[in-house]
Parts: structure tokens; sequence; C-alpha cells
């Protein structure tokens, strides 16, 4: 090498560009950029000819057959909306449901010749329609020339001919626009842009060729068309109830729907297939990594939005983000499983919120929920990372699984909340309740995590001084101890843990288990040796506010004196498990005679655990305690949830279609303090929208009663649901059920 070459200096880098960025277009990549928003329409021509134009232009095509008008058959009481159970719905649009026929209505200039006239409605969906990919579809009326949609004339008289189109099951879910075209010898004449041509398709639950086919009425009108919910909360042995306004039928509720997949740039060609759509939806619905609809918040302190506990409904909810673009503050699992009720119903997706009690959080596919104790029994809170939730709720949608092996279809778990990421984005599902069932967890999307939430092992794990860690309790039936939803057709709940698990403790248990490891699920396989004395704490019912005892009893099943070192732990926790503050710390030494009880009694003092309540006022108690004798460790937990005032809500009025009603929202303060920043909330499906009122203070002992006047819109039963929230009382509701006839 020369030494020119080895000295030569290096230029001096380019300058910097100056300007704007190139702007970065689908150029080069792909012929069309593909559409992936349902509110973009394009432009079809009202004149498209075949021919070049001559010295005088284009011929005219007036002397052919003209279109005069279509008339959509949208009315409410029309055959159209009355046969695709579409009736419900607050629109002006038509809106009718795939693998189903429906008419409509062309008025032409003279009457139909069909040996000589040639016509085809057109629908076209998206920015960009292309016939290979579903977003056009043109559909003829002769058996000669049929597409993917079928078309066939019903009726002729003079010069108006009624046709039925047939969409295909698997068609695009969302809203065309609809053209007819006459196709003349020179080319085809169509009819001009019009919005009130424009029409809905949805899944359809009624058709057997559809995904979400649902072969049970009662199921379909409760998972699809039942409007008012109820979410089932607080502790499995003290079960609450929230009543919910779905509302999918409201006006703007299914624009917005569709609104949420245009934001999440879904493809259209995509949203036929129910599995992309739940998928889609289940990470849009939180707002985690794609600024979808709701902010989670578990902190307590919603000053800058409404709190999770004050929701009625997801009529506000998803409006809200419709109009705004702006996720909406703010949610908790609840809140999230009833948005995304309110969106697969109003789409045609049989679904339901379901409620799994002692819910294992963050296990990732791990089945175990570890606590670790000192030395002592008592539990290690800097240490113990897992948490148990008192409550979770998710969704359960029903469809056919094509891409699973046979018998894993039917209903499938959703979940909105975010917990885990799932293929880098915050969602869940859809999993197989029967894969979840049969430990079959290999299966997509998330069936492991969905396992371990209802499957996994409270292991109790004594760390040693020098950091070693060995099991000495484990409970294998208290995670997923209860799975509710809400009963078809009826206001009761309806138990479907043995859609989930097979019974504690059977065989089926063990080899689904045993299954279940095979995929990767980790379990605890020490089996400690059972203590001979057992700790038992007492069912309470205590309103917020009172000072109560808690009764620990201890059980000596041995024929020996044992004693205890106890550790009594009492704390306010969120619904999650997380613990808040600590209140009530005892550490009595319990002396037990051979076979006998004795009793350990805990006074709480109501001003010890007010002022750091949160939301959902939930108590938590945990006794643990190290016997002398053995060396054994005993653990007890329970959880209390206190019993909040209600609202009174109180209905007048004829109870009838189109005539006025008052319904009145009564609240008394029990307590001694004053209630600030007070807001209340209330709406009834087909009555009454979305009202609220805020008070700035509400004084002790003091009432209020707010009077709303509303005009029910349609017969039938229904409910008007009020709630009530303020920082200092969360979780206040109530109810009445009205009857409205025509």
């Amino acid at each position: 090498m020369s030494d020119e070459a080895t000295t030569a200096t290096p230029s001096p880098a380019p300058p910097a560009p100056t300007g704007p960025p190139p702007k970065v277009t689908n150029r080069g990549r792909s012929a069309a950029p593909a559409a992936s928003a349902n509110s973009e329409t394009s432009d079809i021509p009202e004149y498209e000819y075949f021919i070049q134009p001559g010295p005088r232009g284009y011929p005219p095509l007036t002397e052919y057959l003209d279109i005069w008008d279509v008339d959509m058959m949208k009315r409410p009481d029309e055959s159209n909306k009355i046969a695709h159970h579409t009736v419900l719905y607050h629109s002006d649009y038509l809106i009718v449901r795939r693998a189903q026929e429906f008419q409509v209505k062309i008025i032409f200039n003279r009457a139909y010749k069909p040996a000589e006239d040639k016509f085809a409605l057109e629908f076209v969906i998206g920015s960009s329609p292309q016939f290979s990919k579903g977003t056009y579809v043109p559909v003829f009326p002769t058996r000669e020339r049929q597409t993917t949609w079928e078309g066939r004339i019903t009726n002729t008289s003079d010069n108006v001919v009624t046709m039925a189109i047939t969409p295909a099951a698997n068609c695009i879910v969302g809203k065309y626009q609809m053209y007819v075209a006459v196709v003349t010898p020179y080319g085809i004449r169509r009819t001009r842009k019009e919005s009130s041509r424009d029409m809905y398709i949805l899944f359809n639950p009624w058709a057997a060729e559809d995904a979400v086919f649902l072969d049970d009425e009662t199921e379909r009108q409760e998972c699809v068309m039942t409007e008012m919910g109820i979410i089932y909360h607080g502790a499995y042995d003290d079960i609450a109830e929230r009543d919910w306004n779905y509302g999918q039928f409201n006006y703007g509720i299914l624009d917005a729907c569709l609104y949420i997949m245009d934001r999440a740039e879904m493809p259209i060609t995509n949203r036929g297939d129910p599995i992309k759509v739940v998928r889609v939806a289940s990470a849009m619905l939180n707002s985690r990594d794609d600024e979808g609809v709701l902010v989670g918040n578990w902190s307590g302190d919603y000053t800058y939005g409404v709190a999770p506990t004050s929701w009625t409904g997801s009529t506000d909810i998803l409006l809200t983000y419709n109009s705004s673009k702006m996720p909406v503050c703010y949610a908790q699992c609840w809140v999230y499983a009833a948005v995304f009720n309110t969106f697969l119903r109003c789409l045609g997706i049989p679904s339901r919120v379901v409620t799994n009690y002692y819910s294992a959080h963050d296990n990732d596919g791990n089945l175990k929920t570890d606590i670790i104790l000192d030395e002592n029994g008592r539990i290690d809170r800097n240490r113990t990372r897992d948490s148990i939730w008192n409550y979770h709720c998710w969704n359960e949608c029903y469809m056919s699984r094509p891409d699973l092996p046979p018998g894993f279809g039917g209903w499938q778990v959703v979940d909105a909340t975010p917990q885990e990421t799932s293929d880098g984005m915050y969602r869940c599902g859809p999993a197989s309740v029967q894969a979840i069932k049969h430990g079959q967890i290999c299966f997509p999307f998330d069936a492991a995590f969905v396992f371990a939430e209802i499957n996994s092992d409270v292991v109790f794990h004594s760390r040693r001084k020098d950091g070693t860690m060995e099991p000495v309790r484990v409970n294998r039936t208290h995670v997923g101890r209860l799975v509710l939803t809400k009963s078809p057709g009826d206001v009761t709940r309806r138990d479907i843990t043995d859609q989930y698990k097979f019974a504690e403790g059977s065989t089926e248990e063990r080899t689904v288990l045993e299954k279940a490891e095979e995929y990767g699920c980790k379990r605890e396989k020490s089996s400690p040796p059972a203590a001979d004395v057992d700790v038992v704490l007492p069912n309470l019912e205590i309103s917020v506010g009172d000072n109560f005892e808690l009764n620990v009893e201890f059980i000596n099943k041995s024929d020996e004196r044992r004693t205890v070192d106890a550790y009594i732990s009492g704390s306010v926790v969120y619904y999650t498990g997380v613990a808040s503050t600590e209140f009530l710390f005892l550490t009595p030494r319990v002396a037990i005679d051979p076979k006998t009880n004795k009793k350990e009694v805990a006074s709480v003092e109501s001003k010890n655990y007010m002022k750091r309540l949160v939301e959902q006022a939930n108590l938590h108690f945990i006794v643990t305690g190290k016997i002398r004798e053995t060396g054994q460790i005993i653990t007890a937990m329970k959880v209390v949830t206190l019993r909040n005032p209600k609202l009174i809500v109180e209905v007048s009025g004829k109870g009838k279609v189109s005539e006025e009603m008052i319904a009145n929202v009564e609240f008394t303060n029990p307590f001694s303090f004053n209630l600030e920043n007070v807001y209340i909330r209330m709406e009834g499906p087909g009555m009454m929208e979305p009202k609220s009122r805020y008070y700035r203070l509400i004084t002790g002992g003091s009432s209020l009663t707010w009077t709303e006047y509303f005009t029910p819109q349609r017969a039938g039963t229904s409910r008007v649901i009020a709630t009530l929230d303020c920082p200092a009382l969360r979780q206040v509701h109530g109810q009445a059920s009205v009857t409205i006839s025509p």
C-alpha cells in the first residue's frame, strides 16, 4: 500500500439536509395503500364508458334505463330491520346481518325488461375497493351471473323492482356504500354517491354459516340483544352486584365501535374474521400502547377523570372517545369488560362479562403465587411480589375456531385489562375456554395466562436468615374459587366454574395439570404435611363506619397441648389484593388444650380504618402462626367487603312510551363527617340518556334529592340505575325496575 493511501485525510461529512423530511409513501412497496379506515370512502364515477370518445364526444346514455330512486327499506317497522334483529339500533341507516337476505326497492324511469335491461347493485367499503379483496362487491339479479353475494328479483310492479341480496357469511363487517349501476352498450350509468344509501353489515349469530353462530335463542337474546347487565364483584363468600347499561343500540355507538378498529388501523379486509376483530379490540380497549379507549387507574386518585366506580354504562365512554379521539379516564377491570361487552354485542358477536374470584395475577404461565414468611411466620411484604385479586372481570365471546383442532370453538376468553403483553401489546385472547379446561394451553391466544389465573397454587415459603426458602404450606384450592356470569333472561347469577376446571382434587383435574406441565407451566411439587392446628376466620357483614370484633378461632386436632405464636394483621387493600395500609397488628400467644377450640378476639375501631379506605372498602385479614411444639406454620386469609350506604331510586309516572316520567334519587349521608366533591350519575336503557349532577358538599347526617324528567322511547322492562361517588366514599349505587307499556 502506498504512503499516500495511508495518510489520506477523510472527506468532511456532507451538510445536513434542510427543510421538511420527504413524505414517506407506499410507493415502491405496493400498488395502492391498504385500506384501514371504514370512515374513508372512494368516489365511484357516475358514468363509466367502455369506448373511446368520438369526434362529438361520448355518446349519451339517456335513452337507456335510468334510476329515479332507491328505497333502502330501512324503517324500524319494515321487514329488513325486523328480520335482522336490528330494530333497536338508534340509527337512520339500514343495518343488516351477513349470511341473511335483505331487500331494497329500485324505482326506474320505466318498467324493467329482463331480456334487454342489465343492472347490478354495487357494495363498496373503504378507500380502495377491489373485487379480489371483498371491498367491492357487485350483485346481479340473474341466476346465471352471481358473485360471492347472492342476488335475486323478488317482485316487479310497473317501474319498481324489489331485489333481495344475501351478503356472504364471511363478508367484511362495517359501513358500506351502495350504488345501482345500469349497463348499456356504451358504458355504465350509476347512481350518485348518496349518504342515505349507506348501510351497515354486522356479524350474524342467527345464521348457521356465520363464524359467530350461537344455536340457543335464550343465550342469543342475552348475549347479543340485552342492554342491561349485572357485573359481579366483592368477595368469593360475599358476592356483590353492579348494574351496567351496555347501551349497544344507543345513537352513535355503532360508529364509535367502527372507529375503534379505524384507530387501530386494522385492515378492512380483516374485519370479517371475528378472531382478528376481538384480538384487535382487546388491545384497543385499553390505552397502554395504542391510545386506546380507556386509561387504567388503580391509585385511588381520580382527580383528572371519572372514578371507575362512578360509571353507570358504556355510552358516555364510547361517545367521548369517538368525539375527542383521546383515551377516556378512568377504568378498572369491570369497566374494561363492560365496554368491551358493548363493542362485541354491538357488532353482533355474542358476549358476556365473567367474574373470576381469587384471580391470580402476573403469573405469566407459572402456576404458583408465592407468599414469603419470615422465620416467625409473619408475611414479609417487601419480598412478596405476587398478588391475588379478590376478583377479576373479563369477557367471553362465542365463535368457531377454525385455527384450532375441532372441539375448541364456542366460548373464548378475551380480556382488555392491561396485565401482560401478548405479541407485543397489552391484550389477552381469544383463548378457548374448552382448551383451558383441558390443559391444552399451547393453543393461541394466551391460554396459558388465563389457565394460571384460575389454577395457581398459593405457596407459603418460610425464609431463613441465610436467604434460603422452604415451602411450608400449599393451598391448591384458593385461586379460581368461583367463576360467575349473569343468567340468560334472568337477574340471577350463574356459576360457570365447571366450564373452566374440573372439580378440585378429582382425577380429571390432576390429569389436566399434568397436561399443562407438558406445555411449560411450573407447579409446586412439594406437599408439606398438614399442621394439626387449624385457624378459622369468621364471615362478617359490616357496614362502613362500624366498630366490630374479629373472632379468630384456633382448633387443636391433636392429642397434645399446642402453643401458637400468632400474628393477626388487618390491612386496607385494593380489590387487586395489593395492600394500601396496615391498621391492625396483634401478636397473641395462644395455648390450646388437646381436642379443643380457642377464640382470640381482635377489636377493630372504625377510626383506625375509615381514613385509609380505598374505593372498594375491602379489609384483608391474614392470620399466620407458628406452632411451638412442631415448628409448623398455619395460615388463614379473609377479605371483608364493607357495606356501603345505598342510593334510593324511585320512578313515577304512567309508564307509557313517549309519555314523561320522573326519576328521584335520594341519599342520606350516614356519617358524622362531610362528603365533598360528590358526583351522582343516572341512566336507563331505552328510557334515559346518561345524566350527572355535582354536589360540592353533603354535610354529615344531611340528605339530598335529585329529580330528573325523562321520556321512555320503547316498551318493555328496564331499569334506572344511579351511582354516587366522591373521594371519601366509593361504590354507592341504587336502581329501580320500570315497566313501560306501548
